[in-house]
């Protein structure tokens, strides 16, 4: 009964979506967008219902769900923290950083961590390469990020507090 209730209401849910954009396929990216923000992450459920309403192929809305980053197919936690591992970053410390955050979490990249408060995703490139290394937790930026704040920064989320920014 429950798993009814729940594609039930992943269905009302894409449909009440994809009517608000006038089911044009053009604006696929900003319906997975706001399902994503009604429901929490994308599920198999909704995905389909999507594909289905616009007449597009599923494998067209998974391919747009899995490019980009801020897309989520599975439930993420209720503080995501992202650490740049380009170039810049990694040289100075974010292969160090992201190793620290994974320890602290028990999780690997892109997990989340069993009581869904964290959900850690490396990415490639934050593009503020003279910040670096560069931290971001729920869009707030940390620059400069010496390894012994990562603790710091991951125990005062977790508790509620907005710890200091900068690395100086």
């Amino acid at each position: 009964m429950k798993t009814e209730t729940a594609l039930s209401g992943c269905r009302s849910a894409a449909e009440a979506v994809v009517t608000q954009y006038g089911r044009d396929p053009g604006f696929l990216i900003p319906m997975l967008q706001d399902l994503q923000r009604d429901l929490g992450y994308l599920p198999a459920e909704a995905m389909s219902v999507v594909a289905e309403l616009l007449n597009v192929p599923l494998s067209q809305c998974y391919s747009v769900a899995t490019f980009y980053t801020s897309l989520s197919l599975v439930p993420r936690g209720r503080h995501v923290i992202t650490v740049c591992l380009g170039t810049v970053c990694y040289l100075k410390g974010g292969r160090d950083i992201s190793e620290s955050i994974q320890h602290l979490l028990k999780v690997g990249p892109g997990g989340t961590t069993e009581d869904r408060l964290f959900t850690f995703q490396p990415v490639n490139c934050l593009g503020a390469c003279a910040l670096a290394p560069v931290m971001v937790v729920d869009g707030e930026y940390f620059d400069k990020v010496k390894l012994r704040q990562v603790p710091d920064i991951v125990a005062k989320y977790a508790g509620g507090q907005q710890p200091e920014r900068g690395g100086g």
